[in-house]
């Protein structure tokens, strides 16, 4: 307790504690993941003042161009959560391959994914940027684990959560139990307790999606967004606003904190690339899914739950569409009929 207040520490200590037969790796992993995101905000507060703003010169798998930031937090990512004997073996957005644990560190039974520094094209222009987590239990061979044991449902997480470096910074993290919001206080260097039981509103009039895009998008999602640009002179009757900040931490965030649906939907510009979606399966649409179910929201392809998808690769893409439930909703039945007439 920090005058009053639950620390992060304490609440998954509590946590734990109602588990029958926890050992506390478990709880000892979440307090690597928390340093790792301490270390990380302290050099995205500092910027330009530490020399860790602008291009890295690299790319990453995905053949896009790296910043600084992208690397420097992958390595603190893995630095952190390596040594303790928690985990089998890591996976990360910026890696092409799994990450084993060196040698000289013993070997645990969780692993973790993660994408070090989502939205990091905004860092050199001050925007939100944040990290996103996922971890699962390892079911093979936790001594010499391969990326087959990271391709698991959305449904088996253990823990999710995102952290997010914007005018203060937030950690929001989920284990199953509902979802819970805890802001860093740079004064003790601890995250406390500050958005308990977290919730999304059923209904919103805020939707975000890059328009640039439109003239891709698939007839449902034309459709969505044309009735929403009507606002209160077409078929929704209410004036809706459009939000894009090009980070998936910041959009969640303010859907988590105020309602609304962020889509990043299949295109026909993606599928000529052959792509199946934008957003990466393991390292950003599970962890968000968990967490906007979790919350009372809905996660969706258009025509699948996220949550089911049954991974073929570590670095698969897929379509998202999360938040408001009677919003996601909405954007199903709309690519359900849509299927459902050019079937016929």
């Amino acid at each position: 307790m920090q005058n009053g207040r639950t620390t992060i520490t304490q609440f998954i200590i509590e946590e734990q504690r109602h588990i029958q037969g926890a050992t506390g790796d478990f709880t000892s992993l979440l307090n690597d993941v928390v340093t790792a995101c301490k270390v990380i905000s302290n050099m995205v507060n500092h910027g330009a003042l530490v020399g860790v703003l602008g291009a890295a010169g690299t790319e990453n798998v995905q053949g896009e161009d790296q910043k600084k930031l992208d690397v420097i937090s992958n390595d603190v990512f893995l630095q952190s959560n390596e040594w303790a004997g928690h985990l089998a073996a890591m996976a990360s957005e910026e890696m092409e391959d799994i990450y084993h644990i060196p040698s000289q560190y013993p070997k645990g039974k969780y692993l973790l994914t993660f994408d070090p520094l989502d939205g990091s094209s905004n860092i050199d222009v001050n925007v939100s940027v944040g990290t996103i987590f996922s971890i699962l239990r390892c079911k093979g061979d936790c001594q010499n684990p391969t990326a087959d044991d990271f391709l698991q449902p959305g449904t088996e997480q253990v823990c999710a959560g995102y952290a997010l470096y914007g005018p203060s910074s937030m950690m929001v993290l989920t284990t199953g139990n509902g979802v819970n919001g805890f802001t860093l206080d740079q004064n003790i260097g601890e995250f406390v307790l500050t958005h308990p039981d977290m919730t999304i509103p059923t209904e919103t009039r805020e939707f975000a999606i890059n328009a640039s895009n439109g003239r891709f998008w698939e007839a449902p999602v034309k459709r969505y967004v044309d009735e929403c640009l009507q606002g209160d002179t077409g078929s929704r009757d209410n004036d809706f606003n459009m939000r894009w900040i090009a980070s998936m931490v910041a959009e969640v965030h303010r859907i988590l904190t105020r309602g609304g649906i962020f889509m990043y939907p299949i295109d026909e510009k993606m599928k000529s690339k052959g792509l199946q979606g934008k957003l990466r399966l393991m390292y950003e649409a599970n962890p968000m899914s968990f967490i906007v179910e979790q919350a009372g929201g809905m996660s969706s392809t258009g025509r699948e739950r996220i949550m089911e998808i049954a991974p073929s690769e570590l670095h698969q893409r897929v379509p998202v569409i999360l938040g408001s439930k009677t919003e996601v909703e909405r954007v199903v039945a709309y690519h359900k009929e849509h299927d459902t007439d050019a079937a016929a």
